[in-house]
């Protein structure tokens, strides 16, 4: 069981504490906050605690984290409604219609695991003694986890001997992870699945010379800078190379930086967005990078108004982590910096249901409301998600939960450093075939497989053709049976028994 670090924080009052991934990741490159978004009011130290009534939390309100200010004599009650993103325990799915947990009651909360089915979205339960208990002890002070460079990894649980096995490997690559998502991690399991994607190995170290720095040609087809035209009718439009989480499986890690050449300028666009409207049978135009959520509200709307103005262009697609790994940032405000005459879409990367939250479950929820279509690409990855029940739990809680429709399963490119996360294709195709036909079509990706130097995307099946003559075939079924098929064509007239 684990004990999540917010868990432990007394609910006697709330406290104003703006989390800075949050800000930072509404900030423009410049460092300036964005100025579409409120100041979170706060709350003065006595006010709530004086009062005795109870704080009831809105839920989306993301302003208001939980924080404990020590003890105090007449505390309120806090309510939280289900679904609440500031709560990532509240247990939306409990069979009670809300949360209240009485300050004066219960000091501490829990996570256990979700109902068989539902993993990745905890319950929250009372635990421990009664702040009122002579017994009970003062709340421990909360460390707080970051990650945002090399040297910050000394701050995290590691084992001394895998932090000086892993620092060559740190220093070799960005290193960034905001704070909600590395406490999502068991830090007593070294192949914890969130814990093998953002934490770095020395495994990285171990380069096949069949590796790619580049590894699906990205530079090949980019006539103009930050804009590669891979496909007929869309391009890829890089406004930044920077992210709110560096993935240590990202084939674009050798490209992704924090430097001022990374960040967005719209000078810097100019020539790329100049090419989208000289070429008319552009219609999409999808926002990579980088992560281009990790802009500004002001930014993201000045671009969507640029490429709008392009009448050729009929939908914006954007690839985004942000939902999986910072989802407080979306917000109403990004909703309307994005909203306009294009049809917008937003394509996810959760890999394992474990990255599924109470806080992603409301951000797909609002993204959802807007009218934007939510697909998802998942990467396969070993000791990630190469396991048939892994990937159905979180093809289902995609689908079930968030209202996302998982779109690719990649195969692992061949980005250098990657041996360790490739799995074979025929691996990936015993998975797909456990798939098929005990989940949902709804739930069901195409795996694929992205061709070293930049010539697309192949489909990898699987096959259900068992055996074939002329306009005569053999089938598989979904579970291992064998069925024959006849045309029922002009060319194949039927036979006399």
């Amino acid at each position: 069981m684990l004990t999540h670090p917010d868990a432990a924080a007394s609910l006697r009052a709330i406290v104003a504490d703006r989390d800075d991934d949050a800000e930072a990741a509404q900030r423009s490159d410049s460092g300036r906050p964005d100025p579409g978004e409120p100041t979170p009011s706060r709350c003065p130290g006595p006010g709530p605690r004086a009062s005795g009534h109870a704080v009831t939390v809105t839920p989306g309100d993301s302003s208001l984290p939980l924080a404990a200010p020590g003890p105090t004599t007449a505390s309120p009650a806090v309510t939280a409604s289900p679904g609440d993103s500031r709560l990532p325990l509240a247990a939306s799915r409990a069979t009670t219609p809300s949360l209240a947990v009485a300050a004066g009651e219960s000091s501490r909360l829990a996570v256990i695991a979700a109902p068989p089915g539902e993993p990745g979205l905890p319950t929250a339960v009372a635990a421990g003694p009664s702040v009122g208990s002579p017994a009970a002890a003062p709340p421990a002070p909360r460390k707080r986890l970051e990650l945002r460079r090399a040297a910050d990894l000394a701050g995290l649980p590691l084992a001394p001997a895998d932090r000086a096995r892993d620092a060559e490997a740190a220093a070799s690559f960005n290193v960034k992870a905001p704070r909600r998502y590395l406490e999502l991690i068991d830090w007593a399991d070294e192949r914890d699945p969130i814990r093998r994607q953002v934490i770095p190995s020395a495994e990285e170290l171990v380069h096949d010379p069949r590796e790619r720095e580049d590894p699906i040609g990205d530079a090949a087809h980019s006539p103009v800078a930050r804009l590669t035209h891979r496909y007929p009718d869309r391009v890829l439009l890089y406004p930044t190379y920077q992210c709110a989480v560096y993935c240590r499986h990202c084939f674009r890690k050798e490209s992704l930086a924090d430097d001022d050449a990374a960040t967005y300028t719209i000078d810097a666009l100019e020539p790329a967005l100049a090419y989208i409207a000289e070429h008319p049978e552009i219609r999409e135009v999808i926002l990579t990078g980088g992560d281009p959520l990790i802009l500004a509200n002001e930014r993201l709307e000045e671009l969507r108004r640029r490429i709008e103005a392009i009448g050729h262009v009929r939908l914006l697609r954007l690839h985004t982590r942000i939902p999986v790994v910072l989802p407080e940032r979306v917000n109403p405000g990004l909703v309307a910096a994005l909203k306009g005459r294009l049809m917008v879409c937003v394509v996810t990367h959760f890999n394992h249901a474990r990255e599924i939250t109470e806080a992603t479950v409301a951000a797909a929820r609002t993204l959802r409301e807007a009218g934007f279509m939510l697909l998802n690409q998942t990467v396969l990855l070993k000791g990630v998600n190469d396991d048939a029940e892994a990937l159905r739990t979180l093809f289902r809680e995609l689908v079930y939960a968030l209202g996302i429709r998982p779109y690719y399963l990649h195969h692992c490119d061949s980005t250098r450093g990657l041996s360790h996360f490739r799995t074979t294709i025929d691996r990936g195709l015993e998975l797909m075939t456990a798939l098929r036909g005990h989940i949902s079509g709804l739930c069901l990706p195409h795996y694929v497989l992205d061709l070293p130097g930049g010539d697309g995307k192949i489909p990898l099946g699987p096959s259900y053709v068992a055996a074939r003559s002329g306009f005569e075939w053999t089938f598989k079924t979904y579970d291992a049976r064998t069925r024959d098929y006849s045309e029922i064509v002009t060319g194949n007239p039927p036979r006399d028994r």
